[in-house]
């Protein structure tokens, strides 16, 4: 995957602040990935025959492209870094997308944009945790 998530870091004035780049640069592209997966499976779950069965699903994964959309974007400002802000919306993060990928592997077996989502929900939630983790 391209993107230029590094490249921007890297451009960026402000002092990274004892932020593990690697793994910021990791969530943040893991988060925009998620919210792109999940935004599709919402979308093919609406177009499935059984459409009033997948209501959770879709709902879920609304919240989850919301939540880890919001994330990217918090992690990308760095002017004024506020770690405790950081850690809530990473606890979050990770706590959204647990349960979107929960509720997408309940579908996984009928839907393989279930299992696709399930996927990019658990590698964002171990992303977040990642980071999480590194700012102690």
């Amino acid at each position: 995957m391209i993107t230029a998530v590094k490249d921007m870091l890297d451009a960026h004035p402000s002092d990274p602040g004892g932020v593990d780049p690697d793994r910021l640069v990791r969530c943040i592209e893991e988060c925009l990935t998620c919210a792109q997966a999940c935004t599709a499976c919402a979308d093919a779950c609406m177009s499935e025959d059984m459409v009033a069965e997948l209501t959770r699903c879709i709902r879920t994964d609304a919240d989850c492209a919301d939540l880890c959309t919001a994330t990217a974007r918090v992690l990308s400002r760095r002017t004024g870094y506020d770690a405790e802000v950081a850690r809530a919306v990473l606890r979050a993060c990770a706590t959204v997308c647990k349960a979107c990928g929960d509720e997408c592997e309940r579908h996984a077996d009928m839907h393989d944009h279930c299992r696709v989502c399930a996927e990019a929900c658990r590698r964002c939630e171990q992303a977040c945790n990642d980071l999480l983790a590194s700012l102690g």
